[in-house]
C-alpha cells in the first residue's frame, strides 16, 4: 500500500505450490541459506520459481534478474523506461516468459510482459486511477491471471486477464467487499495475492484499525467473500503480508508491523477451510512483520518457509511451531521442491536454500 511502500524501503537501508507430499523426502538436517551472485546491487522484492531450474525476481530501479541453472548464474537487467519503477512482484511462465508488476501511486502502477527472456518488454497495463497503487498479481497460468490495488474511495481495484494480459479489465467493484477506511495491503513480495488451480484467489488486507481481512473468491474472481483474522491492523504498517496454502483448504496468513520491528507479534494465522475462519498459531520467533512467505512443495508434512528483514523460519507442521534459520534481512522467498527454494533481499541478496 502507498502508506508502507517508503516506510519499507526505508526499513530495509507468489510461490510454487503442489499437493504431491512422497513419503520418501525426509525433514532438512541442516536448513539454511547459501549465498548466490545476482548481478545487481537492486533490493530484489519479489521472486517466482518457475520450476528447479528456472527463477525470475524483481526489485528497485526497474530491475528484473533470471536463472536457467538453479541459480549456478544470474543474469540481471532493467526494463527499459523503467528504471524509477518498483519491481514489487513477478509471475514466471518459463524461461523465456515472466510478468512484472510495478508498485506506486497513479501510474507509476504497471504491468510489463516478455517472451523472450527479458530481451524486450511489452507494457501492457498502466494504472490511470491517480490514487491507485498495485500491490500483487498472480496467475493460475500463462493466460489468465489477476491483480489488485489498495481501495480508492471505498472500492477495491481488482483487474484480470483470460488472455495473457493483451487485455486487462476491472473486476466490477458490486461483487467484491467494501473496503474500510484506510484498508489495503502490502507490496512486500508480491505474496499479499496467490492463486491456485480452479479458480481460487486470496488477498490479505491491514491498516485498517478495524481487523485484519482475507478476501476471496473461488470462480476467477466472479463472487467474493471476506473473513476477519486475528491478526492485528490497529496500525498503518500491521496487517497480512503474506498468504501460503497447501491445498483450496489449508493455509497461512502471515504478517504483522513492520514499524515494531523488535517486538515480537501474533504474526500467523491458519485456515482449515479455505480462508471462512481463521485461528493464531503458537509463538513465532521473527520480530516485526513477515514480507514473505512460500509453501515447500514435496514435503511429506505441511512444510512452509517465511523471510523478513529480521531473518527467517520454517515450520514442518503447517506454521503451528516455528524453527528459525538466520537472522539475515530477506524480503521474499520461493520454493519449488523440497530442498530447492531460493530468498532474495537488499543489495541484490539472493540465496539458494540447502537442507544438508
Amino acid at each position: 500500500m502507498r502508506s508502507a511502500l517508503l516506510l519499507l524501503l526505508f526499513l530495509s537501508t507468489g510461490c510454487v505450490n503442489s499437493e504431491s507430499t512422497p513419503d520418501d523426502v525426509a525433514p532438512w538436517l541442516n536448513p539454511r541459506w547459501v549465498a548466490q551472485e545476482s548481478g545487481t546491487d537492486a533490493l530484489i522484492i519479489g521472486m517466482h520459481a518457475v520450476d528447479d531450474q528456472v527463477v525470475w525476481a524483481s526489485g528497485q530501479r526497474g530491475t528484473f534478474v533470471r536463472t536457467t541453472n538453479g541459480g549456478s548464474t544470474w543474469t540481471a537487467g532493467v526494463v527499459p523506461g523503467a528504471d524509477s519503477l518498483e519491481f514489487r512482484d513477478v509471475h514466471g511462465i518459463t524461461a523465456d516468459m515472466a510478468y512484472l508488476l510495478s508498485a506506486g501511486t497513479g501510474d507509476a502502477s504497471r504491468i510489463y510482459k516478455t517472451v523472450d527472456a527479458g530481451t524486450t518488454w511489452t507494457l501492457q497495463y498502466m494504472n490511470e486511477e491517480p490514487d491507485g497503487f498495485f500491490d500483487c498479481m498472480s496467475f493460475w497460468d500463462a493466460d489468465r491471471g489477476i491483480a489488485m490495488s489498495d481501495a480508492v474511495d471505498g472500492e477495491f481495484i481488482l483487474i484480470s486477464t483470460a488472455d495473457g494480459g493483451a487485455t486487462w479489465t476491472r473486476i466490477d467493484p458490486a461483487v467484491v467487499p467494501d473496503a474500510f477506511p484506510g484498508e489495503g495491503s502490502f507490496a512486500s513480495s508480491g505474496t499479499c495475492l496467490i492463486t491456485m488451480p480452479g479458480g481460487h484467489v486470496w488477498f490479505g488486507t491491514g491498516a485498517s484499525g478495524v481487523e485484519t481481512r482475507i478476501i476471496s473468491s473461488a470462480d476467477y474472481g466472479q463472487s467474493w467473500q471476506a473473513s476477519g483474522t486475528p491478526l492485528a491492523s490497529d496500525t498503518p504498517s500491521s496487517g497480512t503480508y503474506s498468504l501460503a496454502f497447501w491445498d483450496h483448504d489449508h493455509g497461512l496468513a502471515l504478517g504483522g508491523d513492520y514499524a515494531r520491528r523488535d517486538t515480537l507479534l501474533p504474526s500467523v494465522a491458519f485456515t482449515e477451510d479455505g480462508g471462512k475462519t481463521w485461528q493464531l498459531t503458537a509463538s513465532f520467533p521473527l520480530k516485526g512483520s513477515v514480507y514473505g512467505s512460500s509453501t515447500v512443495p514435496g514435503m511429506p508434512t505441511p512444510t512452509v518457509v517465511a523471510v523478513a528483514p529480521t531473518g527467517s523460519a520454517y515450520s514442518y507442521d503447517g506454521g503451528h511451531t516455528w524453527a528459525p534459520l538466520d537472522t539475515l534481512n530477506y524480503w521474499t522467498v520461493a520454493f519449488a521442491g523440497a530442498d530447492v527454494g531460493w530468498a532474495g533481499g537488499p543489495n541484490g541478496r539472493i540465496a539458494r536454500f540447502s537442507a544438508e
